[in-house]
């Protein structure tokens, strides 16, 4: 990484622990419309697999390839494995390429983005409105007209077959 990299890097990150302002951001296309829940680590742990727990809960990534959800292509609706809360449908899902079941669009308030700053270069994470649970990261990489890629882990998504 370069210092000019570093520099735009640490600013980034510095301006919102500076101000006080959260990390989540606040567009009208990302704001929730849906009554939180809100539960404590053991019992999330009773409710998930430990590799849904793993994603959900510590904010993990499962590996490329790895999800069954990747291939599927019958209609219906992605729910959040967490707490059900329907984030896509099946028209907006796409092939990427990447390995992670990726989408266009989103049901709108039903997701939520904050700043994600572990590889260190910002990067636009995205969690469940309703549970927190996170399911990925979007991309500007997607198709026309959009260029949204948001690309999910399949361990944090239940298909529903319509």
């Amino acid at each position: 990484m370069n210092r000019r990299r570093f520099l735009i890097s640490t600013l980034t990150l510095s301006v919102p622990l500076l101000t006080g302002r959260s990390l989540w951001a606040e567009t009208p296309e990302s704001r929730s419309v849906v009554e939180k829940i809100v539960k404590n680590s053991e019992e999330w742990q009773s409710l998930l697999t430990p590799k849904q727990f793993h994603v959900l809960r510590q904010e993990g990534t499962e590996p490329a390839f790895s999800s069954a959800l990747n291939e599927e292509k019958r209609p219906g609706i992605y729910h959040c494995a967490g707490c059900d809360l329907a984030l896509f449908t099946s028209k907006m899902k796409y092939d990427s390429g990447t390995g992670w079941p990726s989408f266009t669009d989103t049901l709108p308030g039903h997701l939520e983005t904050k700043l994600d700053f572990k590889l260190i270069i910002p990067r636009t994470e995205y969690h469940c409105a309703r549970c927190g649970g996170h399911q990925g990261h979007l991309f500007k990489d997607g198709p026309p007209p959009r260029n949204e890629r948001w690309c999910n882990n399949g361990v944090a998504l239940r298909f529903v077959a319509t």
